[in-house]
C-alpha cells in the first residue's frame, strides 16, 4: 500500500479526532494513563543516557543525546497505541473544524486525557524512577548520582530558570513539532516509516529545550520526589499551566487550523478518512 498524500493525511487526522471522543471515559483514561507513562519512559531514558556528560567538555551534545533518546516516548504512543494530550490537542479540534464535534467534546476529551497523562507520568516518576533508585539523591555515587544531577539541572531550568512568557513560547514551539511528528506519522502505513518521521521533530524540540507539558509531568514531580532544592509545587503548577497553554496554541493554530485551511475547508467528506485505522493510535 502506498503512503498517504497530504490531503489524505488531513482527512485521516480529522476522522481520528472524531473517533477519539466516541469512547467511554474509562477507556480514554486508561489509554491516557499509558500515554503519560510512555512519555515518562522516554524522559527517564533520556536523562539516564545524557547524564555524566559535562557541558564544559561536551558543549550542547548532551541535548542531542537527550532528544534522540526521548523519541522513545512518542514511538510507544503511536505504535503501541495510547492517548497523548498534546496530540489530541491537534486531532480532536480538527474533528470539530469539520463540524463533527462540539467545543464541549474537545474540552472534555483533552481534559480527561491530561488527567490520565498526569497519573501515568507521576506513576513512572515515583515508582519506576525514584523508588527503584534509577534516579538517586544529592550526593549519591555512580550512575544514580549522575542521573540526579541531570534531572536537577533540567527541572530547575524549566521551573525556575524560564519566565512564564518563555515557557509559553517554548510550549508553542514544542507542540508545533510534536503535532507535525504525529501528522507525518499518518502518511506512512509501515512501522519503520512512522518511527523515522517521528524521530527528527521530537529530537529537535527536546534538543532546543522546548516545553512539553506531559514530559514536564515527569521531570518536575520526579525532581521534587528526590529533593531537588528550591523547587516547589507552586513552581510546578505554573510551569504546567503555561506549557500546556503554549502546547494548545502550537497544536490548534499552527497545525490543525493551518492544514484544515489548506486541505479540508472546501473539501467534502470522502471515504479516505475511514480507511485509516492506524491513525487512531496516535
Amino acid at each position: 500500500m502506498s503512503d498517504r498524500e497530504p490531503h489524505e493525511m488531513a482527512q485521516a487526522a480529522a476522522e481520528t479526532g472524531v473517533k477519539k471522543t466516541h469512547r467511554s471515559w474509562d477507556r480514554v483514561l486508561v489509554s491516557a494513563f499509558l500515554g503519560g507513562a510512555y512519555i515518562a519512559f522516554g524522559a527517564l531514558v533520556a536523562i539516564t543516557v545524557s547524564s555524566g556528560l559535562d557541558p564544559a567538555r561536551w558543549g550542547t551534545l548532551p541535548t542531542l543525546f537527550l532528544g534522540a533518546a526521548f523519541t522513545l516516548g512518542l514511538v510507544l504512543v503511536v505504535i503501541a497505541g495510547s492517548d497523548l494530550a498534546t496530540g489530541n490537542m491537534m486531532l480532536v479540534p480538527l474533528g470539530a473544524m469539520r463540524g463533527k464535534l462540539s467545543v464541549g467534546d474537545v474540552v472534555r476529551n483533552v481534559t480527561l486525557v491530561l488527567i490520565g497523562n498526569l497519573i501515568g507520568a507521576v506513576f513512572v516518576a515515583f515508582f519506576l524512577a525514584v523508588q527503584t533508585g534509577v534516579i538517586g539523591h544529592a550526593g549519591a555515587s555512580g550512575s544514580a548520582g549522575l542521573t540526579y544531577e541531570r534531572l536537577a539541572a533540567i527541572a530547575s531550568a524549566k521551573a525556575t530558570g524560564e519566565s512564564h512568557w518563555q515557557v509559553f513560547l517554548r510550549g508553542v514551539g514544542c507542540n508545533w513539532l510534536v503535532c507535525l511528528a504525529v501528522w507525518m506519522s499518518l502518511a506512512s502505513k509501515s512501522i519503520s516509516g512512522k518511527v523515522l518521521v517521528i524521530f527528527f521533530p521530537i529530537m529537535a524540540f527536546v534538543a532546543m529545550g522546548f516545553d512539553h507539558v506531559v514530559a514536564n509531568m515527569f521531570f518536575l514531580p520526579a525532581a521534587i520526589f528526590v529533593g531537588v532544592p528550591h523547587l516547589s509545587w507552586g513552581d510546578v503548577l505554573l510551569n504546567w499551566l503555561f506549557a500546556g497553554v503554549g502546547n494548545l496554541v502550537g497544536a490548534v493554530v499552527f497545525v490543525s487550523t493551518s492544514y484544515w485551511y489548506l486541505f479540508l475547508r472546501d473539501e467534502p467528506e470522502t471515504a479516505a478518512a475511514t480507511s485509516a485505522p492506524d491513525a487512531e493510535r496516535a
